[in-house]
C-alpha cells in the first residue's frame, strides 16, 4: 500500500452499514384492539471519509469508532416513551451529527407487526453531505 493519501477528486464512497438493529424502545399509545409493535427496527448508512474505511494499518485510530454512537443510540431509544418513531429517529440523527466523521447519513427505522403478525412500517430519512452540513450549522 502507498503512504499516499487517497485523491479527493477520485470518485470513492466509504460507508458504515448498521442493518437489523432491534432497539429496545417505548413508541406510541395503542388502544384496544390495535396492534402494537413488538419490534423496532433500526437501519442506518452513514457515509464516512473513504480515509477512515482504506486504511494502511490495522489501528482503531485510523478509523471511524462507531461503538459510541450505538451506545448513544441504545441511550437514546431507552430514555423515555416516545409518541412518534418520527421524534426518535430525529433524536438519533442529533446524535450522528455530534460525530464530524459522518458527512451524510439515511436512516431508516420500522417497526413489526403492523397488521395481524405480518409487515413492517417504517419511516425514512437522507440527509446528504449539504443537508447534514446545513443540520449541523443552524441554530438551535
Amino acid at each position: 500500500m502507498s503512504d499516499r493519501p487517497i485523491s479527493t477528486k477520485t470518485h470513492c464512497y466509504a460507508a458504515v452499514e448498521l442493518r437489523d438493529l432491534q432497539i429496545t424502545t417505548s413508541i406510541g399509545t395503542y388502544g384496544p384492539g390495535d396492534v402494537v409493535p413488538d419490534a423496532h427496527i433500526l437501519d442506518l448508512t452513514l457515509e464516512i471519509s473513504p480515509d477512515h474505511v482504506w486504511v494502511k494499518n490495522d489501528a482503531m485510530a485510523l478509523i471511524f469508532d462507531y461503538d459510541p454512537l450505538i451506545a448513544d443510540i441504545d441511550r437514546i431509544a431507552g430514555d423515555r416513551h416516545y409518541e412518534t418513531q418520527e421524534y426518535l429517529m430525529s433524536r438519533i440523527v442529533d446524535a450522528c451529527a455530534a460525530y464530524p466523521q459522518i458527512i451524510a447519513l439515511d436512516i431508516c427505522l420500522r417497526k413489526r407487526p403492523v397488521l395481524g403478525d405480518t409487515g413492517t412500517l417504517g419511516v425514512r430519512l437522507q440527509l446528504g453531505r449539504e443537508a447534514l452540513a446545513q443540520y449541523r450549522a443552524r441554530p438551535d
